[in-house]
């Protein structure tokens, strides 16, 4: 008689996905997405000619999409040090309600599909820029150059700079001089905002390993380098009133909150108590958003008066 072995074949439990979609939503970094939306409408606003407002939205659409593949690829590549601060732990993957390769995924498949609809649809400059912004953000920033170099928000600053250049380069096929001024007013604006925030939050970027500059120079080293940064920032925002691309309005408008960039960096130098420090490094951070959404709104408002004036006359 013969005998048969049952074998027992255990299969490994399969994971069921506790993601919402709120949890897909903040893998896309909302408020980095609507900044990105916000300066490459500008750049779309200032290009010439005419741009049919069905490309109009779809250029923004597909740059916004990229900005949002560019955030889940940045924190599926990060949960581990997401998880060790206390300003980032509450993200979908350090709570474990999206597994690293769901977030990969998700930001590969929004990638390929913005930069694929952008070329086909616009045209196919603006699809290779949009592709390389976010290379340089997931490959450049996020995987070679944020645990490696303190000026990882100095280079990596080029990506998040990129938007308003994409967006002209959507509505003319080419590229001029008024999109890399916006480029390098953000450019230039990114060290002294993030510094501002690594300040504070040096504790954080310390017990995670990551070596911002005031973990790695220390405080009054960064405060040094935010002043500098500021002073360059206010020079080159101010410099296309007077080279003859941006009018009296804009010009006027970059002084003033220049002005008051310079002196909250002035004071951020000047404050070594601790917590007079804490409370100088939060009003830069928090000024140097309304700074540059300023300046960009009054070239946008100015884009807006010069379109209604002829209909109103």
């Amino acid at each position: 008689m013969s005998v048969v072995d049952h074998t027992t074949i255990e299969l490994a439990p399969v994971r069921i996905s506790e993601a919402e979609v709120g949890d897909y939503i903040a893998l896309l970094k909302p408020r980095v997405m609507s900044l990105v939306i916000f300066t490459a409408l500008v750049g779309l606003a200032i290009a010439p000619g005419h741009f049919h407002p069905v490309l109009a939205f779809t250029s923004l659409l597909c740059i916004s999409v990229g900005a949002g593949a560019s955030g889940a690829l940045n924190m599926a590549l990060e949960g581990d040090i997401d998880a060790l601060m206390s300003r980032t732990a509450n993200r979908p993957i350090p709570r474990g309600r999206i597994t690293r390769a769901e977030a990969m995924t998700f930001g590969m498949t929004l990638a390929f599909f913005s930069v694929l609809t952008l070329g086909i649809l616009v045209n196919w400059y603006a699809g290779a820029l949009l592709a390389f912004t976010i290379f340089f953000y997931v490959v450049i920033y996020t995987m070679g150059l944020k645990r490696r170099t303190a000026q990882n928000i100095v280079i990596g600053g080029a990506a998040g700079s990129l938007p308003p250049v994409v967006a002209w380069v959507a509505a003319t096929g080419s590229i001029s001089v008024e999109p890399l001024l916006l480029f390098l007013i953000i450019f230039f604006w990114t060290p002294p905002h993030f510094w501002a925030l690594a300040l504070f939050r040096s504790d954080d970027y310390a017990r995670a390993g990551i070596p911002m500059l005031p973990v790695v120079a220390g405080a009054d080293a960064t405060r040094l380098q935010i002043l500098l940064y500021t002073i360059v920032l206010v020079a080159i925002a101010a410099s296309p009133w007077p080279l003859g691309y941006f009018d009296l309005v804009y010009g006027v408008t970059s002084l003033v909150l220049g002005a008051g960039m310079l002196v909250l960096a002035v004071n951020v130098f000047i404050s070594r108590e601790r917590s007079a420090s804490l409370r100088a490094t939060r009003k830069l951070f928090a000024f140097s958003i309304l700074y540059l959404f300023g300046l960009f709104a009054t070239l946008l408002a100015e884009v807006v008066v010069r379109a209604i004036v002829p209909l109103v006359g």
